[in-house]
């Protein structure tokens, strides 16, 4: 009897065992085939964000966004660094720093305290008014045509005719503006000194 009875528990554990197996099997074949849809979607999928101050709706597919985000985003880069006074550099310039490339912060940061010592000396400011904004999606930057301002001591300036290239990357999953450079005669120059697209200045 103890035989029959130990060949009855171990049908029923083989039994057990096969089941298992069986289970495991489409649990696998079912993991693969989610990873293997994962895999597609990712950088595929669009996902659609808003600027701080909303305009017009855009998307951003993997690393490229759409014409609208880069004109927005780049006209609120150009408002934090080009239209600034004494009363307001140190706050834009926080602000700024939450958009700008962990790469760029330390430049930018430096950047930005010379302006404020320069505006505050010369108790001056500025302002950039838009003429053309000119997005270029392959790239992820936008040139930005107009006229900038400044005031001294109260005192308007002749207007300057200006046009600025901004660029974005994608870097840990979000956007960062990398570079914010003065055009001239077709080519970028450097607005914090030698070496490189510089953030800022004019």
């Amino acid at each position: 009897m103890r035989n029959d009875d130990y060949e009855a528990t171990l049908t029923d554990l083989r039994r057990t065992v096969r089941n298992r197996t069986a289970v495991i099997g489409m649990l696998s074949a079912a993991l693969l085939v989610s990873s293997l849809s994962l895999y597609r979607v990712i950088g595929t999928e669009r996902v659609l964000v808003t600027p701080p101050n909303i305009g017009a709706a855009f998307w951003c597919q993997g690393d490229i966004c759409s014409a609208s985000y880069l004109e927005q985003m780049g006209g609120y880069a150009a408002w934090l660094i080009l239209d600034v006074a004494p009363s307001s550099i140190e706050w834009k310039k926080h602000a700024l720093l939450d958009i700008v490339s962990p790469a760029e912060v330390g430049k930018l940061k430096e950047r930005q305290e010379l302006e404020a010592e320069r505006l505050k000396r010369l108790n001056a400011s500025t302002y950039f008014l838009p003429q053309q904004l000119a997005p270029d999606e392959e790239k992820q930057t936008v040139r930005l045509t107009g006229l900038l301002h400044t005031q001294i001591n109260g005192q308007n300036t002749p207007p300057v005719p200006k046009s600025y290239e901004v660029a974005f990357s994608n870097q840990g999953g979000r956007k960062h503006l990398v570079g914010f450079t003065e055009i001239k005669q077709n080519e970028q120059i450097s607005l914090a000194g030698s070496g490189g697209a510089a953030l800022g200045g004019r």
